[in-house]
């Protein structure tokens, strides 16, 4: 039987789930008008070594930021002033069809949420964002 210190040091020999196979930070873009939940959102991808590339707080900014940075996933809020997440998907995806995006959205938005994933969202986040669901969510819509 191993030692609870050769446990433990299997345990923290587990690899980062931000990383790739080449062992290069998968690039996360964060869209958000509210500047606390980019935050958040951006901890918790930070603490797996995820690399935040990018920030934007409405769509417009959301589809510049995206075709200047070029993002390996983007979490997009589905409620923001100006363009809303949902035609920010929209421009996206007419941009890049294959674009990985994960929505962010309210407890009571299901019917919004449905449109999002017919429209070519891979996956949604409900707020407030659990660590365990964001990053499990992310890794599944990253590794397919």
């Amino acid at each position: 039987m191993k030692s609870k210190d050769d446990l433990l040091a299997n345990i923290n020999k587990k690899s980062p789930r931000g990383l790739k196979p080449s062992g290069e930070p998968y690039k996360v873009m964060i869209v958000d008008d509210s500047a606390t939940m980019r935050k958040i959102i951006e901890q918790i991808l930070k603490s797996e070594m995820y690399n935040i590339c990018g920030e934007a707080s409405d769509g417009d900014e959301a589809l510049e930021k995206y075709k200047e940075l070029d993002p390996d996933l983007i979490t997009l809020d589905i409620h923001m002033p100006r363009v809303s997440g949902i035609d920010s998907l929209a421009q996206i995806l007419k941009f890049d069809p294959n674009a990985k995006v994960v929505m962010l959205t309210s407890e009571g938005q299901k019917e919004t949420v449905m449109e999002a994933i017919k429209m070519g969202a891979k996956n949604f986040i409900v707020k407030p964002p659990e660590r365990k669901n964001v990053l499990e969510k992310i890794e599944s819509v990253l590794k397919g």
